[in-house]
């Protein structure tokens, strides 16, 4: 069952989201979903720096780092309510995807993965061979 509303989650992320420094990112947005032979997760990173994207994969965890820079300290801000610094999100996948092949592409501050589904866990048919050497021996 997919939970839509968690209060205790939301309240966690926008703890993070305020509290976040480099040795404790904050976490992206992100949506995911299949589409025929792939899966697709898409990260909302506004405002960030293509250069700054830093995407690893370690057996089946995907991470996913950004950063937003701080404010130009020469600025008298009058609000500042865009949250800077370290982003970060960790997805583990499962066995059933080839992590091999992950298509990744940065447009109009939306990251998207396309992530394929592996062979082995693509539907197939089982040939049912006849077993000869049974059917010879009732002959004989």
């Amino acid at each position: 069952m997919l939970m839509r509303s968690d209060p205790f989650r939301d309240l966690d992320r926008f703890t993070h989201q305020v509290s976040a420094t480099a040795a404790r990112p904050a976490v992206m947005p992100m949506d995911a979903w299949r589409d025929g032979e792939q899966f697709v997760v898409e990260f909302d990173l506004p405002g960030i720096d293509e250069q700054s994207l830093d995407i690893d994969i370690e057996r089946n965890v995907v991470t996913v780092r950004a950063k937003r820079p701080d404010v130009d300290p020469s600025r008298e801000m009058l609000a500042t309510e865009r949250v800077r610094g370290v982003f970060s999100r960790q997805l583990v996948l499962g066995d059933n995807l080839d992590t091999d092949h992950i298509d990744a592409r940065y447009d109009a501050g939306v990251l998207r993965l396309r992530i394929p589904v592996a062979e082995k866990a693509k539907p197939r048919k089982i040939p049912i061979k006849r077993d000869d050497r049974q059917h010879a021996a009732i002959s004989a």
